[in-house]
Formats: structure tokens, sequence, C-alpha cells
């Protein structure tokens, strides 16, 4: 028996009332924190609470286990070792594996298995193992969905649309899996714009864990003017490239109590990743710099640099050095920073120059995998946005008298 259109919407009117229960709704205390969470006048307040907590709880855990645990370690007794039994009538073996023989301090050395372990272990682990820690939490209490619903308004501004918080926070941990995680935009506009901000303007959590201890005085500012950058960059992309911006669409789950065992998972799948990336980039990292130094090609870019340094960016012309480790790692080029005799404004030109100078190579190599045309592009804007906005900061530290 064939039935109409209607005859079938009957058929489902009846099948229904047979069958669905309607009772009446209970709120929740859940649900009412869900929407006040939610709500600009009550939300706001709480992301930022939310994510202050998440900083006081990075820079507190990274700084108690770097200065309380790491650094005795290594400075008074992995150093010494190495300084005692490798021998030092190897000369320039003797450089490159451990470093300054008159060093002190792991960070100082600048060796492979001296700094170069220092700041992968020393100093980056902690910063990402508490980075990944919170981020799970908040990922399965199910609170980032709400904090996109309430950017999604300022985010449009820059031609995203709130869901791209989620690679901007994933990016503060590791920018490759941030660039990865582009992927959900839904244009190719979004997609390439988050990706060039990431690339430029988001430091790792690596480099967020070596600023807190090289810089702590100063690291506000450093991101501050990241952040001016991040949003300046975002609103002029979004008037020169074309496309759109769709409206934000996406489920905003309950609350609900994170299952452990998901969260100890999740944090040790993103920690694998990232030190089987980390240590050996690092490494290498020291050992081509040192190479570089032993060659004299650093010098000759230095004197030959030093004007764009000096006169344009106001730091000093060694902070070459630094910017060629910065395409290995940035956190490895911010410790080589903090042995360069400068100004404190200096310092902080320079820890954003390092930020915003080019992508490591593993976010380099990430941003050629989603297209040649998009990477292309990307270094096209970081190299202006690095001429332009690092005179700029110059122009304001001479401005204000520090620079």
């Amino acid at each position: 028996m064939k039935l109409t259109a209607d005859q079938r919407w009957d058929l489902i009117d009846k099948i229904s009332k047979e069958t669905v229960y309607v009772g009446e709704y209970q709120e929740t205390l859940r649900d009412v924190i869900g929407e006040l969470t939610v709500k600009p006048m009550t939300g706001i307040p709480v992301a930022i609470a939310a994510l202050y907590a998440f900083w006081s709880l990075f820079s507190s855990f990274a700084g108690m286990f770097t200065d309380g645990f790491f650094v005795p370690l290594f400075d008074e007794h992995w150093l010494p070792w190495w300084q005692t039994h490798f021998p030092d009538d190897w000369g320039w073996v003797y450089y490159l594996v451990v470093g300054d023989p008159a060093a002190d301090n792991c960070l100082e050395a600048f060796g492979m298995l001296t700094s170069g372990l220092f700041v992968a272990i020393g100093v980056v682990l902690p910063a990402i193992f508490i980075f990944y820690l919170i981020l799970t939490l908040l990922e399965d209490v199910g609170y980032l969905p709400r904090l996109a619903v309430l950017v999604d308004a300022v985010m449009h501004k820059i031609g995203l649309h709130g869901y791209a918080i989620v690679p901007t926070i994933l990016g503060l941990g590791c920018n490759v899996p941030g660039v990865a995680a582009t992927r959900i935009l839904e244009t190719r506009k979004e997609r390439f714009v988050m990706m060039t901000l990431l690339a430029i303007f988001v430091p790792c959590g690596a480099q967020l864990g070596i600023m807190q201890d090289v810089i702590p005085e100063t690291m506000g500012l450093v991101l501050l003017y990241l952040m001016a950058g991040y949003l300046m960059t975002g609103f002029l992309l979004n008037k020169i490239i074309p496309g759109k911006s769709p409206e934000i669409l996406m489920d905003v789950p309950p609350y609900q109590k994170p299952l452990m065992r998901n969260v100890n998972l999740k944090v040790w799948m993103r920690l694998k990743s990232f030190l089987a990336e980390a240590i050996p980039f690092v490494l290498l990292g020291v050992l081509l710099v040192n190479l570089l130094y032993l060659a004299g090609f650093i010098q000759w870019l230095s004197d030959a640099l030093a004007p764009v340094f000096v006169l344009w960016f106001g730091v000093p012309e060694e902070t070459t050095g630094p910017l060629i480790a910065a395409f290995l790692r940035k956190d490895l080029a911010v410790a080589q920073l903090s042995v360069i005799e400068m100004t404190w404004y200096q310092m902080v030109t320079a820890v954003v120059l390092v930020s915003i100078y080019f992508p490591c190579l593993a976010t380099f190599m990430m941003l050629l995998q989603e297209g040649r045309k998009e990477l292309i592009g990307s270094l096209l804007v970081l190299i202006t946005v690095v001429t332009l906005y690092g005179g700029l900061i110059h122009l304001i530290g001479i401005l204000a008298g520090v620079a």
C-alpha cells in the first residue's frame, strides 16, 4: 500500500503521540553556569579570569620545576660532569658537544649536550606539560566551545570566526598542531589568515617557557606587542584578501566532568609528539649555530646586517645568531638572546623579532604541506610585517625614551 505525503505525515504524528513523552524542563545549576559563560556580560569576565588562572598556573608550575629542580640538576651535576669527563683536547668537538669551557651554567655553555638538553628537558618539558594538561581539561569540560562563541565578534574583525580561537590556543602549545587545526575553518581565506597569524605572532609553549625563565619582568610587554600585531595584521589581511568569513555554526555541549583516562591519554599523545620533534631540532639547532660561529659566518652576517639591526630595529648586531637559530627552534633563539648584553627594551624588541621573524622548521614544513601558494603568501606577509612592525617597535621606544 502506497501512502501519499499527507498520509505519511499523519502516520508520523500518530506514532510520535503514542511513543514520545514531553516532560517539564528542569533547569540545573550546570545549565545556568553554561548560559552565564556564553553571554558577553558575564562570559567575558569569566573568560578573563579563566585565562588569567591558566597563565598563573602555567608560569608557576613551569618556574617551580625549572628553577627548583632542573636548574640545580643541570648546573650543579650535569654540566660539571661533562666538563670533567669530556676530553678538553678535542678542541672544536668539545665546543660543539659541551660548549664554552668557562661557562658555569647550562644556558650559557651552549653545547649540544648541555644547553641543548637543558632547553628541551629542563625548560620546555615542564611548560609544555602544564600547558597541554590545562588545555585538555578545558577542552573536556566543555569550556573551549563557549570561549569560541564569546570571541566570535572580535575574530570576525580579522576575517575569522570564533572557532579560530582553537588553532590559536593550540599554537600556544606548539604551532604545528595549530596549523593542522586550521583545517576546521571553512574557507581558503580563513585558513590562510589563520596560518599566517600563527606563523608570525603566536609563540609556542617552548618559547613561552624560555621567556618566563629569561625575561619574566618584561614578558607581558612582549606578549602585548604580539597580541597587537596579531589583531592589526589580521584586520589588514581581512581587508586585502578577497573571500568570505561565514557565521559560526557549532555545537556547544553541556559542561561535564572530564574522564581522567581521556585526559591522561591526550596529554601523553601530545607530549610524545612534541618531544619527538623538539629534542632532535634543539640539538640540531645548537650544532648548526655553533658550526656557523666556528666558520665565521655569524660574524660576517652580523657585520653585513648591522645597519639594519642597529639603525632600523635598534638591537645589537649580535642578534643575527639567534635569528638564524630561530629557524630551527625559537625557544633556542630566545635562550641565546639572554647572554647578549643589551638594555631591557632592546631585549623586548629582540624577543619580538625572534617571535615574528620566521616560523620554525617544523611549522615551515607544515605550511608547505598546506600548499606552496599559501606558504609563499605567508612568507611575503611575514617579511613585510617584520620590516614594518620591527621598525614601529623601535620608534615607540624612541618616543618613550627607552630605546
